[in-house]
This record gives C-alpha cells, structure tokens and sequence, in this order.
C-alpha cells in the first residue's frame, strides 16, 4: 500500500514537472531596478518618476519630443497600466494635482469611480454580506481612470491619445518582461494557480497565459492582446472622429464616449447582468470626475497640498502638523523615541479619518477643523509616554470648524469613532466566513507617476486596481475591488451609498515653496501610502535628506487600526519594522508597548514611491528600491 501511494506521488510529481517544462514562457534579458541601491539623478530640464521603467521611458520619450507634463502622463500612465497591470488598471481609481507654471496654481482632479446606483448596504446585507466581498464581481467600481486621462489631455495637453497610447499598445502587444514586483504579486502556488484557473478563468488566462501548471518567473514575456485591442479601438474612435472633421478636443470626447457609453460600455454592462454584478448603462454614461480645489496646509516653511478627503491624503497632512508640535532637533532619526512619535501622530490622524472622512459630496467633513494649527496642538497633547494599545479616540474638530461644508446628504457631525472588529480578527473572521486562500496574491495595490516638464508644468498622478475580481471577457479589462473600501455602517464616513465614492487609500501629493512648486511625490501601498509619505516628509523637511536617501531610509507601518480594504483586518499595537530597524530598535519598541514584527529590508509591503525635487534650478529625483520605480530625465 505504503508502495503504491509511494510510486502515485512520484508518478505526480514527475507530471507536474513535465507540465512545467511544456510551452515554457520566453525569458527576455532585463535588468531590473528592484532591489538595488538607486544612484541619485539630477537633472535640469524635464523629469519623470514611475512606476515601471517602460512606465517611465514612454513619458520620457514624450518629453523629449517637445509633450507636455499632461502628454508625458498619459503616455506614461497607458505603459503602466500595460506593464504593472496586476498593480494598475486601465479603467482604475487615478487621484491627480497639476500644477500650472504659468500661474503657479495646483488642481485636484477626483480620481476616484462612484458606487453604482444599486449599490446599497441594504442590498449587500440581503445578500448575507457583513462587508463587501473580495473576489467578486460586485466590489467592481464604475471606473474613473479613462475620464482622468481625457480632462487631463483635454485640459492641458497638446498630443493625440493615439500618439501617447502607442507605447503602451506596442508593449501590450508584443509583451515585456515580467518585473521582479510583478512575479511576486503573482506568486501563487500549484494549488492556488489551479484554484484561480476554475474561480476566474479570462483572469487566469490573462495572466497565466493558460499555463495555470507553470509559475510566473521574473524576465517571462507577458502579452496582453487583449488589453492592446481594446487600447486601439479608443484610438480608432479618435481617428475616425478627425477623419469627420471633428477638432482635436471633439475627438478626445470620443475616445471618451467609446469607452462610457460605446461598445466597451455595453461589453462591460452585458458582463454584469451575465454575472449578477450591479452596473447600468446609466451608471457609465452619467459618470464624470472634476476639477476641485486641493486641500493644503503648512508644515514648517512649505505648503503640503493633497486631494479632497474622497481619498486619504488628509492624514498626511494631519500627522505632520501634530509632528510640527515636538522639537526634533535632539531626537535621532529612526531611534525607538522618534519611530514611537510619529506612529502615534500617524495612529492620532488615522483615528480621525476613521471618524471624520469620507467622500465629501455626502460626508460632512470637518476639514477646516481637522486642518487646523489649534486642533493639530490639541491632538500632540494625546502623545503618550507608551503605546496606544489600540485606535486611540478621534477628536472633537468641530471645536476648530471655521469654514462650514455644504450640507451632506449622509452627515457624520458628531465625533463617532468607527466600531473595530475584535483584536486580530477580521469582521468576515469574526462571522466565522473563510476568505479565500490566495487573497494576498493576484496583485498589489497601485503605483506612482511623477512629471515635471521643460516650463515647469507638473503631474502627481496614484493610479491603482487589481485583478481580485472577474475581468471583462475579451477586453482585458480590471475593474478592480474598490468598492471593498466602503463600510456596510451607514454611521460611517465611508459608509456605502448609491453614487457616492469610497475613501480610496491612493492620493496624490505636491509640496510648495514660497509659492513654487518644490516637490511632486506619492506612493502605492494601501494604508503604508500616508505612512510612508509622512516618513519621507520628515526626512527631508525635518532631517534634511536628500530625496534619494530619504526614500532609501528603512521604514515602519503601524497596523493599529481597521484596515481600509474588506474584510477591515484589525491588528491593535501592531507595528512592522523592515530588517535594519528591527535589528537596532525592536526591544525598545516591545517595552514601550508595541506588538513588534520583522519584515526583510527594502520590502515593498512598506511603500515604493517616487518624487522630484526642485532646487536650486536642478531636479532632484528620488525612486524606491523596493518596487521597479524608475527616475529618468534631461
């Protein structure tokens, strides 16, 4: 018997191991950028920052030939979605500032997709769903990244969306080679990649190439034709527009009406009433973004400028102002007294957007308040000699509310801390629901886009999504789970409404300088993202690194209240330090209280982001070893 099972198993795995050698994926010779200490790159005349290097070589080329910052970031951003796809979506949430040289203004533009009109907690908990679920097709959210790239080149730019998605077309075409960041969020076992095949299988064949039986190695060509046909059919709707005689912004609407209300709409929304998902013709058709104000603040001599709190960029600027309330000029960089500050600012801020923010066209966002100078010096008063424990209390920012919101359609004016699941267990765990075993692989949240033109024009651009629901069939389509930020509690900020949009992490960042623009900077990484820029921030505004070395510096992520994605993973006191910082400060951290973890230097669970910095009539540009982010200019 013991024979049999014996000679069964070799029998198998000598199957496996001849699957694994059939139809092997080409290998293409790279060098890739991950992993590796980054020269630092100055440069006079333009930049780029992102997130793959063909990312950052499309938006390069586009400078070089005279584009624009608006040109050189869609270019990029198409490449992006092509070569960081299992990170970055074409129809994804992409937050974006621009800045105008001529008049030194910053815009936002809301990044972010709306709930569609069916999406209600009623519905959800119908359905017996205590938060929305992953890997479903009903956490998709109606997409916003191709009407951010229009306005932007509608807005700003100079180019034709067929000129700048060629790049990307070429490259999803013909493939590229697997990044070293990619092998890793696709790293799934034998088992997993089988179990993927059968759950969803046009993802399956996406990304595995119907070779569910071979791992996905670092250098393996990947061909993405379907994503290369559907970039086509949008510029062959702008061509034939001009062709009619149609002008070059009456053309950009129709790459944009090709999308939202032509025939990839109708493959989408065919798609969903197949598979029991919630969109409508009319939700496509009727979405827009817009152009809003910026929210900013000061932090020692600059300004810090950020996307409205449809996203979490507030918390960045909230923790640095309660960190502009202690003298560090005695406190070592990144000794246990300096990690223990500014984890707890960094927890303080959290507890208020837990609190506090959520998409403002429905929340009634204190953000005078939560922005205030009096409110950051109350909340500094909360520091405390040991660890929190658990998500400290928000604050009462109404007290500093100057500058009143609009009414709101589901207000939140009281200081109601959101319910956190209990200690270590998620809310779907605490319900006893089994989440699926490959959860944490099948992508990794978004990437990064920094520009700054030969006139001084800049883009910050976060755009993100990930094949953890069913793509479009054919289309090579990802419309991502970002509807898993929502709250199923109508009490909360980012509590679920029809047509509201959740409280994604993404954000983008610029910082100003006596009135000029001084950094563009942003970064993936879920909740890490405010941590990390925080981090950097104070590297270079308190300690005063140069960028490259502020973006190298081991970090910390502080993992103490519910995580913003379903199932809202809770982890009270749980802080993570990379290898370095464990190694030199975990003891202290222990006796003041934290429940500490080791995690390998340079590992991108920490962020990987990207900036540039002017100064002295020079670029300075600072790109994360811990992803492929990659810096280029002239």
């Amino acid at each position: 018997m013991k024979r049999r099972i014996l000679i069964g198993a070799l029998g198998g795995c000598t199957l496996l191991f001849f699957l694994s050698q059939l139809n092997r994926r080409e290998i293409i010779p790279y060098e890739d950028p991950q992993g590796h200490h980054k020269e630092a790159h100055s440069v006079k005349r333009f930049s780029i920052v992102a997130g793959t290097p063909f990312s950052a070589k499309a938006g390069y080329d586009v400078l070089s030939r005279g584009g624009n910052a608006a040109d050189a970031a869609v270019a990029a951003l198409l490449a992006l979605n092509v070569t960081f796809s299992e990170a970055v979506s074409f129809p994804s949430v992409a937050p974006l500032l621009y800045y105008d040289a001529s008049s030194g203004r910053v815009e936002s533009y809301i990044g972010a997709g709306k709930a569609p009109e069916k999406a209600t907690i009623e519905y959800f908990r119908s359905k017996g769903h205590s938060v929305i679920p992953k890997m479903s097709i009903l956490a998709q959210l109606i997409p916003a990244s191709p009407d951010v790239a229009i306005r932007l080149l509608s807005n700003h730019g100079t180019k034709s969306y067929c000129e700048l998605s060629t790049p990307a077309i070429d490259l999803a075409r013909n493939g590229y080679p697997i990044l070293r960041t990619t092998a890793k969020n696709l790293d799934m076992n034998i088992f997993k990649r089988l179990g993927y095949k059968f759950l969803m299988p046009y993802n399956a064949h996406v990304f595995l190439e119907d070779r569910w039986w071979q791992p996905i190695k670092a250098g393996g060509r990947l061909r993405l034709p379907d994503l290369a046909n559907t970039l086509d059919e949008l510029c062959h709707a702008e061509e034939a527009a001009l062709r009619a005689g149609k002008n070059r912004g009456e053309a950009l609407a129709a790459v944009r009406e090709y999308f939202y209300e032509g025939p990839i709409a109708q493959k989408i929304v065919q798609f969903h009433e197949k598979e029991g998902g919630l969109f409508t013709a009319n939700d496509l058709r009727t979405y827009r973004g817009g152009i809003e104000k910026p929210l900013s603040t000061s932090f020692k001599d600059v300004e810090l400028l950020t996307n409205d709190t449809w996203n979490q960029g507030i918390v960045v600027l909230m923790a640095l102002q309660i960190l502009e309330n202690i003298d560090f000029s005695k406190i070592e960089h990144n000794s246990p007294d300096y990690i223990h500050k500014v984890t707890q600012a960094i927890e303080l801020a959290m507890a208020d957007r837990e609190a506090f923010v959520g998409d403002p066209a429905f929340a009634n966002v204190p953000t005078a308040g939560l922005l205030s100078k009096g409110y950051a010096s109350r909340r500094a008063k909360s520091l405390s000699a040991r660890a929190f424990g658990k998500t400290p209390d928000p604050g009462n920012p109404w007290e500093f509310e100057t500058l009143r919101k609009r009414t709101s359609v589901n207000p939140n004016p009281g200081n109601t801390a959101i319910a956190a699941a209990p200690a270590g267990l998620s809310d779907a765990e605490t319900l006893g629901q089994k989440l699926s075993p490959w959860k944490r692989n099948v992508g990794k949240d978004t990437s990064y886009i920094a520009i700054v033109d030969a006139r001084g024009n800049a883009v910050s651009l976060t755009p993100s999504d990930f094949p953890m629901s069913p793509m479009v069939p054919g289309t090579g389509l990802t419309l991502g789970i970002r509807m898993t930020q929502f709250k199923l509690d109508p009490g909360s900020p980012a509590g679920l409404a029809p047509g509201k949009r959740p409280r994604i992490t993404p954000h983008a960042m610029m910082v100003r300088k006596n009135g000029k623009l001084f950094m563009v900077l942003g970064t993936p990484g879920g909740d890490m993202q405010a941590q990390a820029l925080v981090q950097i921030l104070m590297n270079c505004l308190v300690y005063r690194m140069p960028i490259q070395e502020a973006i190298e510096k081991p970090r910390f992520r502080s993992r103490n209240w519910p995580d913003s994605f379903s199932p809202h993973e809770y982890f009270p006191g749980q802080l993570d330090l990379e290898a370095s910082l464990y190694k030199a400060d975990a003891q202290s951290l222990k006796n003041y209280g934290y429940n500490v973890s080791e995690f390998p230097d340079w590992d991108n669970a920490f962020s990987a982001p990207g900036a540039i910095v002017l100064e002295n009539n020079h670029m300075n540009l600072g790109a994360d070893p811990r992803e492929s982010t990659t810096a280029m200019g002239d």
